[in-house]
């Protein structure tokens, strides 16, 4: 008698797991449940699917073989997994996969594969490069972090969702990897808004500019994404503000952590961080635009544009000023 189809589950059914769970519908797999903090999210998803709409993270899991979670963040992480809570994941861990999808601390992920391990179950860390588009058509980036034996017996489902799953190590070491990933897409966008603004400063046409963009060094994946958005002020959420926001600071608690000072990221932190003071942590990543653009919330005063910094700025480019005569590398 042939095996019963595995019964999945989502924990966590936003903009990007609603439509992992769609996709794996489609591709002919059984959606057993779905939950979310936010219940009308939940309700639609389970209407569409024909999941049950399930009342607790506990509940998810009692009915599922494999439960994907896709939240917001550490402390909401720690929330569904809490060890002493009975509507967590935590009740029902015994031979259960969890696939934990969402972009965490290291240490966060590590936790959770020691808590679920010794309840008799198994994890795996598969962080998603990508967006709505690229869940909703399967071609999703993972980079994946656990045992290998585990690795093995999740691939077959992350494969339905992207085009690439890599194994990068063991717990933690895929986390690590994403936070670098999503450092440096943020300022690489940071820096496009910042190009386009003083493009727009200076009278050029943007879409003339973009296109240069686009032959020369300043080609980016990000300027493919968002340089539209931000000439057309088209803040769609795809990736938000405050998911920027929250990766960049995991980096720099790394960065930290490791002893290494990295100006351009706390800079870009400080953007996106000013971005969620005014209000706008919901709005796309590429909205970091509307504090470059002089008609829009405007830049602010950077300690680029200190007295002392404009001085030197203007003795290194005083014209015919000759090189010190002395080695600068040896």
């Amino acid at each position: 008698m042939p095996n019963p189809p595995e019964r999945i589950g989502f924990v966590g059914v936003g903009r990007m797991g609603a439509n992992m769970a769609r996709r794996l519908k489609g591709q002919g797999y059984c959606i057993a449940a779905v939950h979310d903090r936010h219940a009308g999210s939940s309700e639609v998803l389970a209407q569409e699917l024909g999941s049950e709409q399930a009342a607790s993270p506990a509940r998810v899991a009692e009915i599922s073989d494999i439960i994907f979670t896709v939240v917001s963040g550490d402390a909401a992480m720690r929330e569904i997994y809490a060890e002493q809570d009975s509507a967590s994941l935590m009740v029902h861990v015994k031979d259960r996969l969890f696939i934990n999808c969402a972009t965490l601390s290291p240490n966060v992920h590590r936790d959770i594969e020691q808590l679920v391990t010794e309840r008799g179950g198994r994890c795996l860390e598969a962080c998603m490069a990508g967006s709505i588009t690229q869940a909703q058509e399967g071609t999703l980036y993972f980079m994946c972090g656990g045992k290998p034996e585990v690795f093995a017996s999740a691939k077959g489902f992350l494969e339905a969702l992207g085009t690439k799953v890599q194994y990068i190590g063991q717990s933690g070491e895929a986390a690590q990897v994403k936070a670098l990933v999503n450092m440096v897409m943020n300022s690489n966008t940071v820096a496009l808004a910042e190009g386009l603004g003083l493009g727009a400063a200076l009278g050029i046409d943007l879409t003339l500019l973009r296109d240069v963009f686009s032959q020369t060094g300043a080609a980016s994946r990000v300027l493919d994404t968002d340089g539209e958005d931000m000439q057309q002020r088209t803040h769609e959420c795809y990736f938000s503000v405050a998911h920027a926001a929250k990766d960049s600071a995991i980096a720099l608690d790394l960065a930290t952590q490791a002893g290494l000072a990295l100006p351009v990221a706390c800079a870009t932190l400080s953007q996106y961080q000013r971005l969620m003071e005014l209000g706008k942590g919901d709005l796309d990543k590429s909205a970091a635009a509307e504090l470059t653009f002089l008609d829009r919330l405007g830049s602010s005063k950077s300690t680029c544009d200190s007295e002392e910094n404009v001085k030197r700025r203007n003795d290194s480019t005083v014209q015919g000023q000759a090189w010190p005569e002395k080695k600068l590398f040896t």
